[in-house]
């Protein structure tokens, strides 16, 4: 991009995430770098950093937002069935965000907005087994179970590794038959 197309962003930082969930969701993290990031966003190599200081700062804030998309999301569903298919739901809709969320050292871990939202989905992830009942220890095994398998479905999802087995069915609904099957 010449200089001459370059723009000026009303919401430069947002401009910028925008461009980074694109790419994550096309291509992943590995095809993250900050210059390419610019040049997509059609700004300065060095507006990214200006923003969020290093790669791994861009890619908290990408997952923050994440945290913070997912239990907006989740906590609108009733239920640990409903909650699972919005988890599958959320990483069809947010790929760019999903892949990153998870990805142990690509962010910087002591963000205390990070760890905010991610305490903040956990809340709700916990408040959807909690609803059935049984003692900490029951719960506590429930509620990695159950993320399990929806963690485990949608990143099987968005790989491309259940494309078999759902045999052109809506991963989200299939999701819920499964789930059914092991939280009946």
């Amino acid at each position: 991009m010449s200089e001459g197309e370059r723009y000026h962003h009303g919401d430069l930082r947002r401009a910028i995430m925008t461009a980074a969930v694109d790419t994550l969701a096309e291509r992943g993290p590995e095809a993250l770098s900050m210059r390419a990031l610019a040049r997509r966003a059609g700004v300065s190599h060095a507006a990214p950093a200006h923003h969020f200081t290093d790669r791994a700062g861009l890619l908290t804030a990408v997952a923050t937002e994440g945290f913070r998309l997912l239990a907006d999301a989740l906590a609108g569903e009733e239920g640990l069935l409903d909650r699972g298919a919005g988890y599958v739901r959320f990483a069809r809709e947010h790929p760019g965000h999903f892949r990153v969320m998870f990805t142990p050292g690509l962010l910087h871990e002591g963000d205390a907005g990070l760890s905010a939202e991610r305490g903040r989905l956990a809340g709700v992830l916990r408040s959807s087994v909690a609803e059935r009942g049984g003692g900490e220890r029951e719960q506590e095994g429930r509620r990695l179970a159950a993320w399990s398998l929806a963690h485990g479905f949608a990143a099987l999802a968005l790989s491309g590794g259940l494309d078999a087995a759902l045999a052109g069915r809506d991963p989200v609904e299939y999701f819920r038959t499964v789930a059914a099957g092991v939280f009946p």
